[in-house]
């Protein structure tokens, strides 16, 4: 046992709590703002996680952490086992998005890279994962120190590849839980920043987040000059019905209060105004918390592209392809109920119901693969001045969040909020000595 774990048991009480160990050993968190800085002036685009994972690595290794990892990608996990008990799993994202930041931050990105199509791209940390990933590194530290004040196995999981919603599964299948021997955990414990104001959480249990589907369709058609459009077969104008009838599957086809989405996000055909197009593609997803619901958007999906070309007497059959699919958060209710007095307790009235939200996350899928009961959580990261002046206003919802080239956290108190909100749950279900 090191001096400082020493001088701790000799310094506490031994049913301290929760709270009071978060206070006790939580670490200095300058060095943490200087890696936050770091990871968002350096992102990752999705599977291109290496440098970030170079540095938690080190990071839980320097801590004598169990470190695996090259799991799914660049996937790592540290387990640190500290006596019998419980297992708990918290994980982190770490991939950013391939957007130009316009934040005006002295920290800013200002990297490109070739992204999976061979195409450079910007990249910025428009979601938060730097600060998911530094805010776990600070809790690995506290933890860390507190260990003689609880018992039980934490790990700690660095998932890569969150924005395309493949990167849990794939470390579920390249053996997360078999091949390389990362406990089983008892529950899964997840987070993400949020535009609310900073210092506040928000905890729900059911529905946090919807199930995703995203396509790839191609629309074919005929090409042709664009005064003679009586020769051609215009797969725009099929395409434009398309767009047009799948917002009926949503608002004819599914019960009001139920949520449902469809979005087309990209549409692309032809390259000059007088030449009609051979084909068109676009991109579009489905969204909804049900199952039953996104089975039925998926359905209507198929049903509409389909008719819609064969109306059009298109040349072929459209390709339809599945490029990205997540299932719906729902937390569990047992332990939302136990975390959720633990919250109030150290929280108080920065603590708030979280709504659902029709945004997706493959974070379940490391929870469902091995049987396991989970929870996911929001964080604000709003600076007080500027919620005020947006709250103010009524704008608050239109403060820049995620997937967007001017989200910029505070740095503080949202990274104190969030070590502080990992570490009490992780407490919380390992159980204090």
């Amino acid at each position: 046992m090191d001096t400082d774990h020493a001088r701790l048991i000799e310094s506490v009480s031994t049913d301290m709590s929760a709270k009071e160990i978060i206070e006790r050993c939580r670490p200095s968190l300058e060095k943490y703002e200087n890696i936050y800085q770091d990871l968002h002036r350096h992102p990752d685009l999705s599977l291109q996680e290496a440098r970030t994972a170079s540095i938690v690595k080190k990071h839980l290794e320097d801590l004598n952490f169990d470190v695996h990892s090259k799991i799914g990608g660049e996937g790592v996990v540290g387990i640190l086992q500290n006596g019998t008990g419980k297992k708990v799993l918290l994980r982190a994202d770490m991939d950013a998005l391939p957007i130009l930041e316009s934040t005006g931050l002295d920290y800013a990105s200002t990297k490109t890279t070739r992204n999976a199509e061979g195409k450079e791209v910007p990249v910025m940390h428009a979601c938060g994962h730097d600060m998911h990933t530094t805010a776990l590194l600070a809790t690995a530290m506290l933890l860390n120190t507190a260990r003689p004040l609880w018992r039980g196995t934490l790990i700690c999981l660095f998932q890569p590849n969150e924005e395309t919603a493949c990167g849990a599964q794939a470390m579920v299948d390249d053996g997360l839980y078999t091949r390389h021997q990362v406990p089983i955990p008892d529950i899964v414990l997840g987070q993400h920043i949020q535009t609310l104001k900073a210092g506040m959480v928000a905890l729900r249990a059911g529905p946090i987040l919807a199930a995703v589907d995203s396509f790839d369709i191609r629309i074919f058609g005929k090409g042709g000059h664009g005064a003679r459009p009586d020769l051609c077969i215009d797969p725009i104008v099929t395409t434009g019905h398309i767009i047009t009838r799948l917002l009926t599957v949503v608002s004819r086809e599914v019960q009001p209060g139920e949520l449902a989405v469809i979005s087309c996000g990209s549409i692309h055909g032809g390259a000059a105004a007088n030449i009609i197009p051979d084909y068109v593609d676009l991109k579009l997803t489905a969204r909804a918390y049900s199952p039953q619901v996104q089975q039925k958007l998926l359905e209507g999906i198929e049903r509409v592209v389909r008719l819609e070309c064969q109306t059009s007497g298109a040349t072929q059959d459209p390709t339809i392809k599945t490029i990205m699919h997540a299932p719906a958060t729902i937390n569990d209710l047992a332990p939302y109920e136990v975390l959720n007095q633990a919250f109030q307790a150290h929280f108080d009235g920065n603590l708030c119901k979280g709504e659902p939200k029709g945004a997706s996350e493959d974070f379940s899928n490391l929870a469902t693969a091995c049987g396991a009961p989970y929870l996911f959580w929001n964080f604000g990261c709003v600076g007080a001045e500027e919620w005020a002046e947006a709250e103010n206003e009524g704008r608050t919802a239109y403060i820049p969040g995620p997937h967007t080239a001017r989200f910029r956290p505070a740095i503080q108190p949202t990274l104190e909020t969030a070590v502080d909100s990992f570490s009490l749950a992780a407490l919380t279900f390992l159980g204090v000595r």
